[in-house]
């Protein structure tokens, strides 16, 4: 949130911002995610090499993105607060891709030829991971409620289309606190959902709301962080220094 007077400019050489981008590999992670373990569950076939690339790329972009956020602070001089809920979970997101990344590099061969399937093979695999999912879950429902409490991710006027609410705050922060709480959720049933997985015909209640979670929240954080790389330059041009 930045203070929105009349004349609001921004010297930005002091303030990069990439939450643009971001939002965008973050949300097509969430999908990635929900469609490998689809097809694992319904035991397709699965290019291990081409969704370990995928997590690569996508790791690879928040893992660096999401440490020079949380190491530099580059938002302190306007919110501060966007430091922690955009570059630590970014910075821990990424960190997990990218370990998923070699895992499923590594495992191509011996993950199709597992005798207890590839789908049980691959959660074995991550269960180590699972405590840290879980946690970084809760997080994500704090950073929700912390955007409800205290009226976070309000939009100044001078940004193009999410600049209109500028005049009620709340409807931004119910917004992206929404986002952040289903993600916080489907993180938390993760490990729960890993923990049974298996082939079947059809899913189970809770691979459905996990998948539902991480898959709403994913489209939702891409079609976001796309519409934002518009906004974001529309409020650069308009608080430009003149």
């Amino acid at each position: 949130m930045i203070p929105t007077d009349a004349a609001l400019t921004v010297d930005w050489t002091q303030m990069p911002t990439y939450n643009t981008i971001m939002s965008v590999a973050a949300g097509a992670a969430m999908l990635t995610i929900v469609d490998l373990g689809r097809r694992l569950i319904r035991g397709r076939p699965v290019h291990h090499e081409g969704y370990a690339v995928s997590f690569g790329v996508l790791g690879l972009i928040l893992a660096a993105t999401g440490l020079h956020m949380t190491l530099t602070w580059p938002f302190a001089k306007y919110f501060p607060f966007d430091d922690i809920i955009f570059g630590e979970p970014s910075l821990a997101f990424g960190v997990l891709l990218l370990g998923g990344a070699v895992l499923l590099w590594a495992r191509r061969g011996a993950a199709r030829h597992a005798a207890s399937g590839p789908a049980r093979d691959l959660a074995d695999a991550v269960a180590p991971l699972s405590i840290f999912v879980w946690g970084l879950g809760l997080s994500l429902i704090a950073i929700a409620i912390a955007g409800l409490v205290f009226q976070l991710f309000a939009a100044p006027p001078e940004e193009p289309i999410s600049g209109a609410f500028a005049s009620w705050p709340w409807v931004e922060a119910i917004f992206m606190s929404g986002l952040f709480a289903l993600g916080g959720v489907g993180a938390i049933l993760f490990p729960f959902t890993a923990d049974r997985l298996a082939e079947r015909e059809r899913f189970t209640p809770l691979e459905w709301v996990t998948g539902l979670c991480l898959g709403l929240s994913g489209l939702a954080f891409l079609l976001f962080g796309a519409l934002n790389f518009f906004t974001h330059i529309g409020l650069v041009i308009n608080t430009m220094p003149r």
